[in-house]
């Protein structure tokens, strides 16, 4: 692990809360939604009801309430969204952040003191949808946090600047309509160095950027320790 990896992992104890905290850590399963999960292979997961019912019956088969999974995963999941495909490059289909799939209006909380950094409505099908950056410092190293896919709510009553402690409530997740053609998650992504984004920072790369974007996004669990 690089040095600031490391102090993710090792500065903050068993692991930090990031959905609503009545839900038990009991109560996660695991999803894979990668191109290599045979179950996948005859069904369309981009389309957001077809991706609920099969999200709803992995949260079924293992009693839970939340599902998680993808830093780095490769997914048909972006099949069809012109925002994963400009013209003569590599298709965008490497996930750089972790999935929590909840249910539409599940409390986000802050895993950490932080400030607000920006904020934005990515609002093209495919994006995030409302989004919210969160600034944090950690042994004198500045990073941020990106949360995607949130309600119209979520953005209304928040300023740049503004104080969010850990473990305080700050965004819920957002409906199919809202979060631009997802089932309802949260997208939870670490950014060492956020360069001139605003309210916004890739979610997905292609395959021959990976080594450089997973040096600027690590793995968020990491952090969670789920």
């Amino acid at each position: 692990m690089t040095p600031f990896e490391n102090s993710l992992f090792s500065g903050f104890g068993e692991g930090l809360p990031l959905l609503d905290m009545s839900i038990s850590v009991h109560q996660y399963t695991t999803v894979d939604l990668s191109v290599a999960n045979a179950e996948l292979k005859s069904i369309e997961i981009s389309d957001p009801e077809v991706c609920q019912q099969y999200i709803d019956s992995i949260l079924t088969r293992n009693n839970a309430a939340v599902a998680y999974g993808g830093y780095l995963e490769k997914r048909n999941l972006y099949n069809g969204y012109s925002t994963f495909t400009d013209e003569g490059q590599p298709q965008r289909n490497i996930h750089l952040g972790l999935d929590l799939w909840a249910r539409a209006g599940t409390r986000v909380c802050a895993p950490l003191n932080s400030s607000v950094h920006s904020f934005k409505n990515n609002s093209s099908i495919g994006d995030y949808g409302p989004t919210i950056i969160l600034s944090h410092q950690l042994n004198g190293i500045p990073f941020h946090t990106l949360y995607g896919h949130l309600s119209l709510d979520s953005i209304r009553h928040i300023e740049v600047g503004q104080s969010i402690f850990k473990g305080e409530y700050f965004a819920t997740l957002g409906t199919p309509d809202i979060n631009v053609n997802y089932a309802p998650h949260l997208h939870f992504q670490i950014i060492r160095d956020l360069g001139h984004y605003s309210g916004d920072f890739p979610g997905v790369c292609a395959a021959g950027d990976v080594a450089h974007y997973s040096k600027l996004c690590p793995d968020p669990n990491l952090l969670l320790k789920l």
